[in-house]
C-alpha cells in the first residue's frame, strides 16, 4: 500500500503497555522524519502517557483502560466530527479493537493475520507484512514500511526533562558507576529470585565498587522485592523503589551505567536512552522482546525453557509463546549475569 500524496493526519492506536509504547517511538520518529507537515495523534493510555508526555510533534488522547464507559463515551466526545487520513491500528486486544470504531479514517492499517487476534482483522482494511521471527521493534516499524517509508534503524530520540535529570543527579550525585537493578516485572513468573539478585548487586558492590540502586514501582510485590534484595544483601544499596515518577525514572535509567531486568517496561526504556541492558530472559524470547540495543547483554534460557516445558525447539512454538512456569527464570545462572555485567564495565 502506497500513499499518493503525504497524509494530513494520522492517528495512531496503541493504549499500552510501556514496553510497547517506546517500541511505538520510532513509529512516530519515521512518520516525523518522511512527512514533517503530517499532524500525529496518538491514542494512548493513562499510564503510558505519563512516561511519553514530553514527546515533540505529538497530540496525545488519553484513555484511561479503568474509566470503564465513563473513559469510552469522553474518547466518543473528543474524536466526534474529527477525520484521519490514516489509522494505525497497533494493538490487538479486543478493547483496543471496538475503540477502534470511533476513529475515522479510509486508511486502517492493522497487523498481519500471524499477529493479529480477538477479531483484529475484522477493523482494519490494509495489514502490514508478515514477517517471521521478527523483533517486537522491527514489527512495529512494518507500520510505515507498509505506507511506503523506507526505514531500518530506529531512532527514539526519548525527551528526558532537566527536571528528571536533575532529580537523578540528586539521588546518585558524583562519578561513581552506577547499576540500577529493576527486578520486577508485572508478569512474576518472569522475575528473577531475591537470592540471585543479591548476588550480582553485592559482587557489582564489591568487586566492581559500583553503586548500586534498586528501582521499581510502588506496588507491593515490587516494594517487597526490594525489601527481600536489601536483607539478603551484605553490602550496602540504594532503595529508590516507589519513590521516583516515571519521568524521573527515564532521568534514573539515562544516568546508569548498566541496568540489569527482566522482561519488562524498563528493559525497553533504558534501552531506547542508550543505556546497556542485562536483561533474564526464559520466560520470553529475547530474540523477540529483548531490549533492542543491547541483545548481545541479554543472558537468554529460552530455549533450555522451551525444550524443558514444552519439549520443543523455540522455532517450533507459536511467536510470541511465554514459557511462564515455576522455577523458569532459574535457568539463568548468576555467573552468566555476571559474565555480562563484567562485559559492560570492561568496555
Amino acid at each position: 500500500m502506497r500513499l499518493d500524496r503525504a497524509p494530513d493526519n494520522i492517528c495512531i492506536l496503541r493504549l499500552s503497555a510501556l514496553g510497547d509504547v517506546t517500541h511505538t517511538v520510532p513509529v512516530v520518529r519515521a512518520l516525523q522524519d518522511q512527512w514533517p507537515e503530517t499532524r500525529v495523534t496518538w491514542i494512548i493510555g493513562k499510564l503510558e502517557h505519563k512516561l511519553l508526555q514530553n514527546l515533540d510533534g505529538v497530540e496525545f488522547i488519553v484513555f484511561d483502560k479503568r474509566g470503564g464507559w465513563g473513559a469510552i463515551r469522553e474518547l466518543r466526545r473528543t474524536l466526534r466530527g474529527r477525520q484521519f487520513d490514516v489509522l494505525l491500528h497497533m494493538q490487538v486486544a479486543l478493547r483496543a479493537n471496538l475503540l477502534s470504531r470511533l476513529v475515522r479514517a479510509p486508511v486502517r492499517l492493522g497487523w498481519d493475520d500471524a499477529r493479529a487476534r480477538d477479531r483484529h482483522t475484522w477493523f482494519i482494511n490494509h495489514q502490514v507484512a508478515a514477517v517471521p521471527f521478527q523483533h517486537q521493534v522491527q514489527g512495529f516499524l512494518e507500520f510505515p514500511r507498509a505506507l511506503g517509508i523506507a526505514v531500518d534503524t530506529p531512532r527514539w530520540d526519548l525527551p528526558v526533562a532537566e527536571t528528571d535529570r536533575a532529580w537523578a543527579e540528586k539521588q546518585l550525585p558524583g562519578d561513581q558507576p552506577t547499576l540500577v537493578i529493576s527486578p520486577c516485572s508485572s508478569h512474576t513468573l518472569r522475575n528473577w529470585s531475591v537470592p540471585r539478585y543479591a548476588t550480582v548487586a553485592d559482587y557489582a558492590a564489591r568487586t566492581l565498587k559500583m553503586r548500586v540502586v534498586l528501582s521499581g514501582g510502588p506496588s507491593d510485590l515490587e516494594r517487597e522485592m526490594a525489601a527481600a534484595i536489601r536483607e539478603e544483601m551484605r553490602s550496602e544499596i540504594i532503595d529508590l523503589v516507589g519513590k521516583d515518577t516515571l519521568t524521573q525514572s527515564m532521568g534514573l535509567l539515562e544516568r546508569a551505567c548498566a541496568v540489569i531486568t527482566p522482561d519488562s517496561g524498563p528493559a525497553h526504556i533504558a534501552s531506547a536512552l542508550g543505556t546497556p541492558v542485562i536483561g533474564l530472559y526464559a520466560a520470553t524470547w529475547s530474540r523477540r522482546s529483548g531490549p533492542y540495543n543491547s541483545l548481545d547483554l541479554t543472558v537468554d534460557r529460552f530455549a533450555e525453557a522451551a525444550q524443558q516445558y514444552r519439549g520443543k525447539a523455540p522455532e517450533e512454538l507459536r511467536w510470541g509463546t511465554r514459557i511462564e512456569e515455576d522455577g523458569v527464570m532459574d535457568l539463568v545462572g548468576v555467573d552468566d549475569v555476571i559474565e555480562k555485567l563484567d562485559d559492560v564495565m570492561n568496555y
